[in-house]
């Protein structure tokens, strides 16, 4: 399938339309994240360029707009601001370095084929995460919305410094931010859809700082050079080489689930499947050159995504378009560019971060299920005043563990120790009366085993074991388990260990079709091994004298006089 819609010259303009409108949406915010991460507005043009152009080449998704996001920023800032406090001559281009890190990080996940798994998520993991980077990205604009400088240390930093925030307010740079969001909250939705609210908020509060304030009054982003830009050499220190690598990990699997959860949305829009491990490794690409030129690392934007497949999008021509566009632009309007105030571009990021916080989630959270709502607020929480990496990670686990806790109550109902044939609902009348007949002649215990066996219920199956200590002869039927993992294999080992060192007699009966049967046959092949239980009780019922055949006749032949008797009540 090429790439571009080089021959359909009505999709071509579609196209077209779609990077131009995207590029409208994509100038604000490259400006703003630029500004809001501290490496300046200049690496946040760089990623919007550079990103999005070799994502739109190298991608899997046609119509996905790739630029520096709300969640690639804040860690970006985070990770900036850790190298550059410890390195202060070179903490930048270790940051850069990173970046890179992050986007090799990328290429490898879809050159593995990992892109399939990115999003096998708990969504109360990924609301929470998302949730609490849009608090972070919230708590690190108020002090450019006050117009304060010099606070550092994160949002811990940041809420610390509040009463020094509150005392050295500058009111001029405080309107400005708040007329931004104010115009930003009431453009009418008809004109949301052809003109961003960002980019108006953008256009009319630069003017009236131009017009109304003295330009000395008002911090702006100042003088910015729109050229090549100088190559970043890839800087490590031996000492920081654990954390990069860990940053960067950190980095490029958030970029990955940035982009594909994008991907999915433009699946929905435009009914066209993505290849997720080719976008994996054109969002690497992306990265990685912008690393090299000194710019924020991005992924797939979902409000970029979208208005460029509203405006009729169907090709990546739209996401070159949209580089070419912004390129333009950019060189054209650098001398006005400088006078855009820092508090704009905060109010700008601080919007950004409402939108990235999951309202619908957190509103409804606790009806769903309260466990759902515990783990999303803990891992806002860590996201916010402990580190990305150990929210995820505490989420998963917590995530898991309620998982796995639930899976296994469910599946110990699965677990069922039969003595009487009166106690199983799932047997068949000819499985009913052998065992009837067997515990006639035999203490026998069926242990019957259904459905995937994880390791939460080998507790239940050592439970079982006492019971199969009083019993003269054990059926053990796993015929109808699809799964088994290692921990509970070695649990039933553990239930057979037992049985033979009672004495107890042990028939297996195991399934054909699934992949642990022959390992566990060649562990087991001292025993007598059957594929259906009704086998394993017909070969029990005559090593100890029983006629089969004759019992089934008996029975057949009294169900044929019940059916007679019926007859003649009725007449």
């Amino acid at each position: 399938m090429p790439i571009f819609n080089a021959f359909d010259s009505k999709s071509r303009t579609s196209d077209l339309m779609g990077g131009v409108t995207a590029a409208i949406v994509s100038l604000p915010l490259a400006l703003a994240f630029g500004v809001a991460s501290g490496a300046g507005a200049q690496a946040g043009i760089y990623g919007a360029l550079l990103v999005g152009l070799f994502a739109a080449l190298f991608g899997g998704t046609r119509t996905l707009i790739s630029e520096p996001t709300g969640p690639m920023t804040v860690v970006t800032t985070a990770v900036i601001a850790s190298f550059t406090a410890t390195h202060p001559d070179k903490g930048l281009a270790m940051a850069f370095t990173v970046v890179m890190l992050a986007g090799l990080v990328q290429i490898i996940l879809g050159a593995l084929k990992f892109g399939r798994y990115i999003t096998l998520m708990p969504y109360s993991v990924i609301s929470g995460f998302m949730s609490g980077i849009g608090v972070l990205l919230i708590i690190l604009q108020l002090p450019n919305l006050v117009g304060v400088a010099g606070i550092s240390g994160g949002a811990v930093g940041v809420i610390e410094a509040l009463p020094t925030l509150i005392g050295n307010i500058k009111w001029q740079e405080l309107v400005l931010a708040l007329s931004a969001l104010a115009l930003m909250q009431i453009v009418p939705k008809l004109i949301k859809m052809r003109l961003p609210p960002q980019l108006l908020a953008l256009v009319f509060c630069t003017l009236a700082s131009v017009l109304l304030l003295d330009i000395e009054d008002v911090r702006r982003i100042g003088e910015i050079n729109i050229g090549l830009p100088s190559l970043i050499i890839p800087t490590f220190t031996y000492g920081e080489l654990t954390h990069m690598l860990i940053s960067a990990v950190m980095l490029g699997a958030l970029g990955c689930i940035d982009s594909l959860i994008t991907a999915v949305i433009a699946d929905r829009l435009t009914r066209v499947e993505h290849n997720s491990n080719k976008e994996l490794i054109g969002q690497g690409l992306g990265n990685i050159a912008s690393g090299l030129c000194g710019g924020l690392p991005g992924a797939g934007s979902t409000m970029g995504t979208v208005v460029n497949i509203q405006a009729g999008a169907s090709s990546a021509l739209s996401g070159v378009v949209r580089v070419l566009t912004l390129l333009i632009v950019f060189s054209l309007a650098a001398g006005i560019v400088e006078y855009i105030p820092m508090a704009v571009l905060a109010a700008i990021a601080f919007k950004v971060g409402l939108n990235i916080l999951d309202w619908a989630f957190v509103k409804r959270a606790h009806q769903l299920s309260r466990s759902a709502a515990m783990t999303m607020y803990v891992v806002m929480v860590l996201t916010v005043f402990v580190d990305l990496i150990v929210a995820v990670g505490v989420g998963m686990f917590i995530a898991n563990l309620i998982t796995i806790d639930r899976l296994s109550q469910l599946q110990e109902r699965n677990i069922n120790a039969i003595n009487d044939s009166g106690e199983a609902s799932d047997m068949r009348p000819n499985e009913k009366r052998m065992l009837d007949a067997i515990n006639e002649k035999s203490n026998t215990l069926l242990l019957s085993l259904s459905g995937p066996m994880i390791f939460g219920v080998a507790k239940t199956l050592q439970r079982e074991s006492i019971a199969v200590k009083s019993a003269e002869t054990l059926v053990l039927d796993l015929c109808r388990v699809p799964y088994m993992d290692s921990t509970t294999g070695l649990a039933i080992e553990n239930v057979l260990l037992d049985a033979k060192d009672c004495g107890c007699n042990v028939y297996l009966v195991v399934p054909r079709k699934y992949s642990w049967e022959a390992n566990f046959i060649d562990h087991h092949s001292d025993l007598p091994i059957f594929h259906s239980r009704a086998d394993a009780l017909s070969s029990l019922a005559a090593s100890l004298g029983i006629e089969v055949d004759e019992l089934n006749a008996k029975a057949a032949s009294g169900a044929a006089v019940g059916k007679t008797t019926s007859g003649s009540a009725s007449l």
